[in-house]
């Protein structure tokens, strides 16, 4: 059983309770008939606030052949959001239906507060440019199946580093495994956030930071490619202006060993040639797969943990989060600043930090 109530971000689980998942999405995947009963009158609550095909489809089919059933919305509109419903009483309103919530939201830190007030594990399926802790499972998972091992390996991420929550996740999931390096490839605009720099330099963690996959491509064993997003951006001309910065081609891919991989977690615009598709090293859409067992597994563990009534509720603090991507900024939470240096704080809903001059 998992010792979390909730997957909010991948630190929620420990190195030794993503290998029990492993093990249960291995036998889920070599002996499917033994859990296609598994969750037979158990109900998945989806929210999701933000458009998805595969993550929403991914959790779908994975409780569907569980046995269980599916009830939500994939559009806020036709939710009581329009009548200006909170996320919490969101949670609180479906921990009466169902028996786990699955969240995706643009703004960062509402599956925290879902989980803050929901009775019933809550899943953080992604939320704005912060956290994505199932994809990183999915990406673990598939460094599992393909190396047999998620260390000893160098992964080069290239792409949006900034926006990018699969990256910010992976990062910190992959931290904790040994002899794990990575190359980080993006514009200066794009480079990972602040707060995310600090934590690799807090963990000791080996990274360098380039500004073309010719200048790392050659050294990984991984090459997770991501796409420039859209919806992150609030200048359309620097979108325009980045969204075309890297291009993985059949040239550059004579440049990589012959045992590397190529991830991606989709979708796709067009920084992968569809040329890339037929080299064997690409693994994107096996991925995708994959994200289905691991999250089958995910499932059957939360539910092993089950109702939990809540006792406690986060108090208010003095200083404010900046972040107006943030889902305290959006709906009345209460702010939530943790001290992590002298006069340093750091927001507990979406990580960003703030120095306040005494």
């Amino acid at each position: 059983m998992l010792k979390t109530h909730s997957l909010i971000e991948p630190q929620d689980l420990s190195v030794e309770e993503i290998e029990e998942l492993f093990t249960l999405a291995d036998d889920i995947k070599n002996r499917p008939g033994l859990y296609i009963n598994a969750c037979e009158g158990k109900l998945m609550g989806t929210l999701f606030y933000e458009p998805s095909t595969r993550t929403r489809l991914s959790f779908a089919s994975a409780m569907n052949r569980l046995g269980g059933r599916v009830v939500g919305f994939s559009d806020p509109g036709s939710s009581s959001v329009t009548k200006g419903e909170t996320v919490a009483d969101t949670a609180r309103m479906l921990s009466a239906y169902a028996d786990i919530i699955v969240m995706r939201h643009p703004y960062e830190g509402a599956p925290k507060v879902a989980s803050l007030y929901s009775d019933i594990p809550v899943i953080n399926a992604g939320d704005g440019g912060h956290n994505h802790p199932t994809q990183t499972l999915t990406d673990l998972y598939t460094m599992h199946t393909v190396f047999g091992r998620t260390s000893d390996l160098t992964v080069a991420i290239c792409g949006d580093l900034k926006f990018g929550r699969t990256v910010h996740s992976l990062i910190q999931a992959m931290s904790r495994y040994e002899n794990v390096r990575f190359i980080l490839i993006s514009p200066e605009e794009l480079r990972v956030p602040r707060y995310l720099r600090q934590f690799m330099k807090d963990n000791k963690v080996d990274f360098t930071e380039v500004e073309k996959i010719e200048d790392a491509i050659a050294d990984c064993d991984v090459l997770y490619m991501t796409r420039i997003q859209r919806e992150r951006f609030s200048d359309e001309s620097e979108y325009e202006r980045l969204k075309d910065f890297y291009v993985l081609d059949g040239e550059k891919m004579k440049l990589a060993r012959e045992n590397m991989i190529v991830m991606h977690p989709l979708p796709r615009v067009k920084e992968i040639s569809r040329e890339v598709d037929y080299d064997p090293r690409a693994r994107y859409f096996r991925q995708a797969r994959y994200g289905m067992f691991i999250r089958m597994a995910l499932i059957l563990k939360l539910l092993e943990v089950g109702y939990q009534p809540k006792q406690t509720r986060l108090t208010p603090t003095k200083y404010h989060c900046k972040n107006p991507r943030c889902i305290c900024n959006l709906e009345n939470e209460p702010q939530q600043m943790m001290e992590i240096a002298p006069n340093e704080y750091r927001c507990l809903y979406c990580d960003y930090t703030v120095h306040i001059e005494e």
